[in-house]
């Protein structure tokens, strides 16, 4: 051979290296860091995903109320579905999801499309022969997308799980509208949404979703606006002064007061399906939604992640107060020490970096002290305990009760001089 066809064939043969080493190496939103502790990897199973489009009919648009009152109408509510798959072999499990930066009708602020890589592969098979699987529905924060969350929406689908993300109407990037929408339709949204999973999940349905989902299995995920509804879905209902409030900005509108722990049907219509509450950075104590005996109402097994400087939900008067105030539930509060209120998104895309744009696109994702990449690894580790304990019976309790300060460096499943800069609080039912 010629030295300039050796020369030639050499930077094809490494050109061809580098780009396998690119799409099989190259990290992805959701990957495990090389300080990642141990639960943060993924599961077995593959991962397949599908988008599919509900509507809640009859519905109060919270938008048109007038004097207090409002006209009815179909609420639209677009989910994502993240399932264990079969994955084809030589098939790579790669997703291309579709995120916008801006928010919508806020000047200079344009809504403006962008994209990012996972681990999943677009309408994959799904595996028929392992039975039911748990449920987990994940609900974003004012403002957010279903794809918020995406490395912990396929990390517990490789685990055995079906996750589904909701977007929710007049609270997504693309759609933001008054906070009155949120307020009023955040819990109704998950319940909902639970409602129709099960529905799909019957015999009598034509969906994929067939024999796939135990729903009476179910967790909650909310992120900050997503655990204020979790909370009132999972048994602390709103105060009065909340619902005082409501009116206040409606104009008289009742929407908020079935959601109270004064109207006697809400306190007997808590949904039993739903068995373990994951609270992320959860906004509203600050503000007064919860009192001492909404919050006495929370039954449901729930684990709190807050930073301790979170300058929108607040900490001691804020997460922790309502952590130390759900007196009657098995409970877990999780801090980042410094962290601020992003505690749950995705690490910042390339796109939110662009030179020019207005510095909340980036810190839509970011944290100013913590890598967003450890707190997802973080945040994997722990939810899967967590989960794991009260979706699935298994034994997580070595990797969630530990000694609160997490600089021992005795925390299960970290790596040597990896668990640092946490704490880790653990109360049981009937503790202050």
């Amino acid at each position: 051979m010629t030295r300039p066809a050796y020369f030639f064939l050499s930077i094809i043969f490494s050109f061809l290296i580098c780009q396998n080493v690119h799409s099989q190496s190259e990290f992805l939103i959701g990957d495990a860091l090389p300080d990642a502790p141990e639960l943060a990897h993924r599961g077995t199973y593959g991962v397949g995903v599908k988008t599919i489009d509900l509507v809640h009919k009859d519905q109060l648009n919270v938008l048109s109320i007038k004097d207090g009152k409002g006209e009815q109408y179909d609420r639209p509510i677009t989910v994502e579905v993240w399932y264990p798959a079969n994955i084809p072999e030589n098939v790579e499990e790669l997703e291309t999801y579709t995120q916008v930066l801006g928010k919508n009708a806020t000047e200079g602020r344009p809504v403006i499309p962008f994209t990012f890589q996972g681990r999943a592969l677009r309408d994959a098979a799904i595996i028929k022969d392992k039975g039911k699987f748990p449920l987990v529905i994940l609900s974003h924060g004012y403002v957010g997308s279903r794809f918020l969350f995406t490395y912990l929406s396929e990390n517990l689908a490789s685990k055995g799980y079906v996750v589904v993300s909701i977007d929710h109407t007049d609270s997504t990037y693309k759609d933001a509208a008054n906070f009155t929408s949120t307020l009023a339709n955040r819990s109704l949204d998950q319940l909902f949404v639970l409602n129709e999973i099960e529905r799909l999940s019957t015999t009598t349905s034509d969906s994929f979703l067939i024999n796939l989902v135990d729903t009476s299995n179910t967790g909650l995920v909310g992120y900050s606006m997503g655990g204020y509804g979790g909370l009132n879905t999972c048994g602390a209902g709103y105060s009065k002064a909340a619902i005082a409030f409501f009116k206040s900005m409606t104009g008289g509108s009742d929407a908020l007061d079935k959601l109270g722990m004064a109207y006697e049907f809400y306190t007997a219509s808590i949904d039993t399906r739903i068995k373990a509450f994951v609270a992320l950075a959860p906004w509203g104590m600050a503000n007064g939604v919860w009192d001492e005996t909404g919050l006495a109402g929370l039954k449901t097994p729930t684990f709190f992640v807050a930073g301790s400087e979170d300058d929108i939900s607040g900490y001691e008067k804020g997460i922790k107060a309502i952590y130390e105030g759900t007196v009657n539930s098995d409970r877990y509060l999780l801090t980042y020490i410094n962290a601020r209120h992003n505690v749950a998104p995705n690490p910042p895309a390339p796109a939110t970096m662009q030179e020019g744009l207005h510095i909340d696109e980036y810190l839509r994702y970011a944290d100013s002290v913590w890598d967003m990449r450890r707190i997802n690894n973080v945040n994997q580790h722990f939810i899967t305990a967590f989960l794991g304990t009260y979706l699935k019976g298994e034994d997580y309790s070595d990797y969630l009760n530990l000694e609160p300060d997490s600089n021992t460096g005795d925390w299960k499943g970290f790596k040597p001089r990896t668990s640092v800069g946490m704490e880790l609080l653990h109360a049981s039912a009937g503790n202050e």
